[in-house]
């Protein structure tokens, strides 16, 4: 069996889907169950309703996936933030913080998110 969990966190409509053996098992939007609309936070209850409705636990997984690169994004911004200097600085202070504490940390975030296993 290969349990496989993706993840959508930290953007719009943070999610999870639970695929075992390429099949889909569950798949839900946080909002579900937040009730906050277009719910960016980490998909905490949206990962534990698809494992739950898989029968499995977090060490049941084979692999977790995120939906982007987040070193290739943050190079992406970084290229924005410059190529809009100086009027670009205030979203570059904005921002840096957030991806410096979190974004760039995502295998520790996702670790965090769903447990050691």
């Amino acid at each position: 069996m290969t349990a496989i969990l993706g993840i959508s966190a930290f953007y719009h409509d943070s999610a999870a889907a639970l695929l075992v053996d390429g099949h889909i098992v569950a798949a839900a939007q946080e909002e579900r169950f937040t009730r906050k609309k277009h719910d960016a936070r980490f998909p905490v209850q949206a990962v534990e309703y698809c494992l739950t409705e898989g029968g499995l636990s977090a060490a049941d997984l084979d692999y977790v996936g995120f939906y982007e690169k987040p070193l290739s994004h943050f190079d992406r911004l970084l290229e924005t933030w410059l190529g809009f200097a100086p009027s670009g600085f205030r979203a570059f202070r904005m921002g840096l913080p957030v991806w410096l504490q979190q974004k760039l940390h995502m295998p520790r975030e996702l670790r965090n998110g769903i447990g050691e296993g």
